[in-house]
C-alpha cells in the first residue's frame, strides 16, 4: 500500500483529480490518499473544506483503477487553529493550507511511511519506485529546490514532494520543531523553511522525483508544475497548473500528460453535471 498525503480547500479538487488520475494510471500498487482540509473562511470566503461530494467522487475515480484504492478526508480545522491560528506565518507566500503537512504527526491514523505531494504535481511514471526507497535512517527524502539550492543553501529542499518517515520524525520531533518555528519566527517560505531548519537527517534524491523545470523528460516520476522564473523575452514568472490544459499546451509546450488530462476533462464534466458545482470558474 502506498500512503499519500494531499492538502487543501475545496478549490484543490482539479489538482487532486488530475494528480490521482496520473498516479493510478501508472501505479499498480494500491494507494491510500489522505486529504487534510480545513475551514479558514475567517481569512478568505473561499477557504472552506474540500466537500464530501468531492471526496466521494475522487474515491469513486481511484477505485475504478483498483478497488483497493481509497481517498480519505481529514478536517483538521481545530488542530490548525490550536497550533497556527493567527500565527506569524498564516499569510505566508502561498496559503495557510501549505502548513497542514506540519500536522501529520498529530493525526493518529497516519501510517509510519507517507508520501506528501503538492497539489500541482503529476506522475510521469510508477510512484512505487519513489515510495519504496529505503528511508529507515532518515526523517524524509526530498529533492533540491531548483532556485533555493543555488541561492539559500546547497542542500535546500523543495517541500512539494516529501517521502516521510513518520516513525523517525516522531523520535526527532521534526514537525514539532517546525511548528514552533512557524509560530515564533516569520519566514519567507514558511513551511519549507521550517522543515529545512528543523531537519536532523534527510536523503537527497535525484531531480526526476520532483522535476521542477523540464516538463517533458521521459524518466520523470513526479513532475511539478510550480512557479518558474523566465528570463525571455523579459524577466518574469509564470505559474501554469496541470489542469489549465490549454495553457500548458500553448505556454509550456507540455504534452506528456495528455492522456491523463483528457480523462480529467471528461471526469470533471461528469462531476459538474452530477453536482451542478463548478470549482475554478
Amino acid at each position: 500500500m502506498i500512503n499519500i498525503l494531499l492538502c487543501g480547500n475545496y478549490k484543490v479538487f482539479d489538482g487532486a483529480l488530475t494528480e490521482l488520475i496520473s498516479i493510478t494510471n501508472k501505479t499498480k500498487e494500491p494507494i491510500k490518499c489522505y486529504i487534510f482540509t480545513m475551514n479558514l473562511s475567517r481569512i478568505k470566503p473561499e477557504y472552506t473544506c474540500i466537500t464530501d461530494e468531492q471526496i466521494e467522487f475522487l474515491n469513486e475515480v481511484v477505485q475504478t483503477k483498483n478497488p483497493e484504492n481509497s481517498v480519505i478526508k481529514f478536517d483538521v480545522t481545530q488542530i490548525y487553529e490550536k497550533e497556527f491560528g493567527n500565527c506569524k506565518n498564516e499569510n505566508a507566500y502561498c496559503t495557510p493550507y501549505t502548513l497542514l503537512r506540519l500536522l501529520a504527526d498529530l493525526i493518529p491514523e497516519i501510517p509510519e511511511k507517507l508520501l506528501y505531494l503538492d497539489i500541482d504535481m503529476m506522475a510521469g511514471g510508477d510512484i512505487s519506485e519513489l515510495y519504496n526507497i529505503d528511508i529507515t535512517d532518515y526523517e524524509y527524502a526530498a529533492v533540491k529546490e531548483k532556485y533555493g539550492s543555488k541561492i539559500i543553501a546547497t542542500d535546500y529542499i523543495n517541500a512539494g514532494m516529501l517521502l516521510l518517515n513518520m516513525k523517525k520524525i516522531k523520535e526527532t520531533h521534526l514537525l514539532e520543531k517546525a511548528r514552533t518555528l512557524i509560530k515564533t519566527k516569520k519566514m519567507l517560505f514558511a513551511d519549507q523553511d521550517a522543515i529545512y531548519r528543523s531537519t536532523t537527517k534527510k536523503l537527497i534524491l535525484p531531480r526526476k522525483y520532483n522535476e521542477q523545470a523540464k516538463l517533458n523528460k521521459k524518466d520523470t516520476i513526479i513532475c511539478h508544475f510550480c512557479k518558474r522564473l523566465m528570463l525571455f523575452p523579459y524577466p518574469h514568472t509564470e505559474n501554469y497548473k496541470q489542469w489549465q490544459v490549454e495553457e500548458i499546451h500553448r505556454e509550456l509546450k507540455c504534452y506528456s500528460f495528455d492522456e491523463d488530462l483528457q480523462e480529467y476533462l471528461k471526469l470533471k464534466e461528469k462531476f459538474e453535471n452530477r453536482t451542478g458545482e463548478k470549482i475554478n470558474e
